[in-house]
């Protein structure tokens, strides 16, 4: 057993797998804490390096691209002090950190683990049911539904469309950004319906805009990971592995030929727009933005 204990968390591994457990220390950030234990399988690492620096250094775990649903929903977003594959080192430490780093690749050596992406999701992700209240409303996911529940500060369009429910089939992807303090987040839901809509995520029904609390609307990576996990994996989608922090083409592009329109799709259109004049003549919807959402509906279908 290779095992480190520093204030941020405590790495351990036994030969088949890194156990990252986070620190109690009031330093180590809310998403750590609350993301809990990480059980990292050696098939799901890359390499493992130790980095010294002046006044103390880092062990850093890579993993393998498509192992694990947290790097491919926040797409190497996540602040340095969020991220679980890193662990600030005190400089009396660097020759155990040496020393686990060592044990780690000597198992990569002789297990010959690969390196090319996964080709399945390796890592499980946070479980299920999980709710996280962002400066938007409030973001629920069971394992089969995503439910949005708007705040009182939300945009006048989304309160009065009510609770978003998003079932897993219908949806396309997650697409996450985190609120940094000085440019705001989002946490959209990109389903076949809405692939195409160019809405700001500050009006976007099937997104939630992140602007408050960094600290804690961060915690939204748990829902878009939860989800991710359960989606189908990325080397599934265009039969060749789109790394998670690739540059997103349209879908226009990504697929080979767009799908027929279905009669449903139809009944779908009508009752948006329906919606949609409802809200425009109740006053709800400006004429700028009964525009916008309008055309942003239609180029969905």
């Amino acid at each position: 057993m290779a095992e480190i204990i520093q204030r941020d968390g405590t790495w351990a591994f036994d030969g088949n797998t890194v156990r990252i457990t986070p620190g109690l220390h009031r330093s180590v950030p809310l998403f750590r804490q609350t993301y809990g234990e990480i059980a990292v399988p050696l098939e799901a690492v890359a390499s493992v390096v130790y980095e010294p620096e002046r006044k103390r250094g880092r062990l850093r775990l890579r993993l393998r691209e498509g192992a694990d649903p947290l790097l491919q929903a926040t797409g190497g977003r996540l602040p340095d002090a969020a991220d679980p594959y890193r662990l600030t080192v005190d400089l009396d430490r660097s020759g155990i950190a040496e020393y686990v780093a060592e044990e780690i690749r000597r198992a990569l050596l002789l297990d010959q683990i690969p390196k090319e992406p996964a080709k399945e999701y390796l890592l499980p992700g946070p479980p299920v049911p999980v709710s996280v209240r962002s400066s938007d409303g409030m973001v629920s996911f069971d394992g089969a539904q995503v439910r949005i529940d708007w705040s009182d500060t939300s945009d006048r369009v989304k309160r009065a469309t009510g609770p978003r429910i998003i079932e897993v089939p219908d949806l396309v992807q997650v697409e996450w950004l985190p609120n940094s303090g000085y440019e705001d987040g989002f946490l959209r839901f990109v389903t076949r319906e809405t692939a195409f809509s160019k809405l700001p995520p500050e009006k976007d029904p099937y997104a939630l805009d992140l602007w408050g609390s960094a600290r804690r609307d961060l915690l939204t990576a748990l829902v878009a990971t939860a989800v991710t996990a359960r989606l189908p994996h990325p080397s599934t989608r265009t039969g060749e592995y789109l790394p998670a922090d690739a540059p997103r083409l349209p879908l226009t592009t990504r697929d080979a030929v767009p799908p027929e329109p279905q009669p449903e799709n139809h009944d779908v259109l009508l009752r948006r727009l329906r919606e949609l004049g409802e809200l425009h003549r109740e006053g709800v919807l400006t004429d700028e933005e009964f525009a916008a959402t309008k055309a942003a509906v239609l180029r969905g279908f």
